[in-house]
């Protein structure tokens, strides 16, 4: 498995993965699926032990990028953001080959393929090595939907799911999901995080809260 170094934020479907280097932590980032769905690896460097962000698609690819050497990263947790079945159809062969511990919101969970050991609701940490993700509970795009929140060492760095993109919110069925997901986006995201916060998304590239900021209220006049 390729993967880059110069870390963008930007994939291509089926190229190479890319690899954001913190102080403690490593994010890397793949393209997988045919609907350019995004996983991302996350290893605490102190420790080598690591959580994966929706096993989307095309596990061998996610196998590749985890490794098969002694010193590869000890999958520890596989986290699902939300029940749409472009994020897990990589969950059960993944959780076969590494026996992560499986994670999911209470409310999605149902939806599946596989049971979880673990549930997680707004408020809540996920932690692996000497990393600590705060759950974030967005709800709208689907009633479980979750993001993670590292507060990082340089900036935070969230992991949105298919709850916020680079040009607004997920999509939602109905206007009350619209303008739920608005609320808890602007109450629990952009209300408390400051504009450097890198934000990860479900699919295509990156983007920070400060370079959204300015389209929020355009989001809401929009309507669904």
């Amino acid at each position: 498995m390729d993967v880059l170094e110069n870390y963008t934020g930007h994939t291509e479907p089926g190229g190479a993965a890319t690899r954001r280097d913190l102080a403690k932590l490593s994010i890397s980032k793949i393209s997988v699926g045919e609907m350019d769905n995004n996983a991302y690896l996350l290893v605490c460097k102190t420790s080598g032990e690591a959580l994966l962000v929706d096993a989307a698609a095309e596990p061998g690819r996610i196998a590749d990028l985890i490794g098969a050497t002694d010193e590869r990263p000890d999958l520890r947790h596989l986290v699902t953001t939300h029940r749409h079945p472009d994020h897990w159809q990589g969950l059960g062969a993944i959780a076969g080959m590494f026996e992560p511990r499986l994670i999911a919101h209470p409310l999605d969970a149902p939806e599946l393929p596989a049971p979880m050991d673990e549930f997680v609701e707004g408020g809540d940490t996920v932690e692996f090595g000497e990393i600590q993700l705060e759950v974030i509970h967005l709800r709208g795009h689907t009633p479980g939907s979750i993001a993670l929140l590292y507060r990082g060492e340089d900036r935070p760095h969230l992991f949105t799911g298919d709850s916020l993109f680079p040009g607004g919110p997920g999509k939602t069925w109905s206007p009350e999901d619209n303008v739920q997901l608005l609320s808890d986006l602007e109450r629990r995201v952009f209300d408390v995080l400051p504009d450097e916060t890198w934000f990860y998304p479900g699919h295509g590239d990156d983007s920070t809260l400060g370079e959204q900021r300015p389209s929020f209220p355009e989001w809401k006049s929009r309507g669904w």
